[in-house]
């Protein structure tokens, strides 16, 4: 991917080469700037790639959002002030009456109760705190039942309490739903804790530096951040990471 500048192209991503397989969850990391978002937006089809194909459930990204096969949660709730949660929720079933024309797998009011928000259906983003506005951006990305969820930085901006048990809960909802997770992270312990494959980036023009693979087993709980196994998967990308930069 390059991108046109007054002071010249700008190769954010050059030589970018992976698969996803249904059901997975997957997370990439590097140094800021290399591309990770770039590529979310290009698998979203806000992007279209200046070389190269990208294909998603066997057609074009032009296809599979048109389909809206996928759901994009950022690093901001982006929230609408004058929603309700519930009504935030159901904002993409609104958007081109979608909601008339298809039969939603899931009921707004189930997701919010999915992701622990039962009881607070009508409560303005003003009286939710971040983690919990994050929540209502998690179940709106999957009110239109996408089978892919692509997520950039989505706990970037919480606090490590807040951050790791929204860890938790985002590993219960990837079971409960079986949705293809692809997660951008700074934070190497979010990333082993979380993905089944690490994609580690090198500096811009961004490239896959190491593919690694996270063995450890399902479900995992918080006291897994404290095992040998664990340290060893975080003591790898670091390594990774250095070799990138």
């Amino acid at each position: 991917m390059v991108f046109g500048t007054s002071a010249g192209p700008v190769h954010a991503l050059a030589n970018i080469t992976l698969d996803v397989a249904r059901g997975e969850f997957i997370a990439l990391i590097g140094p800021s700037g290399c591309g990770k978002s770039t590529l979310l937006r290009l698998i979203a089809d806000v992007l279209q790639p200046t070389r190269g194909t990208i294909e998603i459930r066997g057609g074009p990204p032009a296809r599979a959002r048109l389909a809206r096969e996928f759901g994009f949660v950022f690093q901001h709730p982006g929230l609408l002030l004058w929603r309700d949660a519930l009504a935030n929720v159901s904002l993409p079933l609104a958007i081109g009456a979608w909601g008339r024309r298809h039969a939603s797998p899931h009921r707004p009011e189930a997701l919010l109760e999915l992701v622990g928000l039962k009881g607070f259906e009508h409560a303005f983003p003003r009286q939710l705190s971040g983690g919990m506005q994050q929540r209502v951006s998690i179940a709106r990305a999957l009110v239109t039942g996408p089978p892919i969820l692509l997520m950039d930085e989505p706990f970037g901006a919480l606090d490590e309490i807040t951050r790791d048990h929204l860890n938790q809960e985002l590993l219960r909802i990837w079971e409960a739903t079986g949705t293809t997770i692809v997660f951008v992270t700074h934070s190497i312990p979010e990333a082993v804790y979380l993905a089944n494959r690490v994609f580690v980036f090198t500096p811009r023009p961004g490239r896959v530096q190491e593919e690694v693979a996270i063995e450890l087993p399902s479900p995992r709980a918080p006291s897994m951040k404290d095992t040998p196994e664990f340290l060893r998967h975080t003591a790898t990308l670091r390594r990774a990471l250095a070799k990138s930069s």
